[in-house]
């Protein structure tokens, strides 16, 4: 009965489709939730976001959650992660991650987590930053701790949205900085970020640690394949 009420006052609807959710359902319904378009990729090694970074950084193992596409399911998600101050679906969507990434071979070897950063100024503007929610939502499932301000957004770039690969590195190869590399010494990293498409700022992440001999894993909420 108070749960009904509750509903009433505050319509708890499903994130995708909008239909009133079950007291058993949290943020999408089972229907949803069955429809997300699942990659696979930590099943298998050489899959495709691993193999974007071949030649360009010497990344472990690299996966993506879900396929992201104009016509997704996911793309009305991370748009209410990123746009719609949805924290508490961003932690979700992190912990659906971290299910995934519990069923990978590799996950005992990463030690810690680092999201990818946003510049000060966006963040302000939108009040988080959604890779540290979502890396926020895989540790509570995986048990590794966060490393929030490892990474810093040094320079604030334009949108990579409609850019094309060689302009989305242009666009990011200096704008990232590594805060105190010595507290990661004997780490494996697993940088988090929400959707890869070139790769472009993954891979200005992942040359820092390069450069620092830190190993490092790359996973992401979703994959935008073209």
């Amino acid at each position: 009965m108070l749960t009904a009420l509750l509903h009433l006052c505050f319509p708890h609807v499903c994130e995708s489709c909008g239909t009133t959710l079950t007291p058993t359902e949290a943020f999408l319904c089972h229907q949803c939730m069955i429809q997300l378009p699942r990659t696979g990729f930590q099943h298998y090694t050489e899959n495709p976001v691993e193999k974007l970074f071949y030649g360009r950084v010497p990344v472990q193992h690299a996966i993506a959650a879900y396929y992201f596409s104009q016509a997704s399911m996911l793309r009305k998600l991370v748009h209410k992660i990123k746009y719609r101050h949805k924290r508490k679906l961003s932690i979700y969507m992190g912990k659906q991650i971290g299910k995934i990434l519990a069923q990978a071979s590799w996950i005992h070897e990463i030690t810690c987590i680092v999201p990818v950063p946003i510049t000060k100024k966006r963040e302000k503007f939108r009040g988080y930053n959604q890779s540290a929610l979502l890396s926020a939502g895989i540790a509570a499932i995986t048990g590794k701790p966060v490393f929030a301000h490892a990474l810093k957004r040094t320079s604030f770039t334009s949108s990579q949205t409609r850019k094309g690969r060689v302009l989305r590195w242009q666009n990011v190869q200096h704008a990232f900085k590594l805060e105190q590399p010595e507290l990661l010494k004997g780490e494996h990293v697993l940088l988090i970020d929400d959707v890869i498409t070139t790769g472009a700022t993954t891979e200005a992440c992942g040359k820092l640690f390069q450069q620092a001999n830190i190993p490092f894993s790359i996973c992401s909420l979703a994959y935008a394949h073209h």
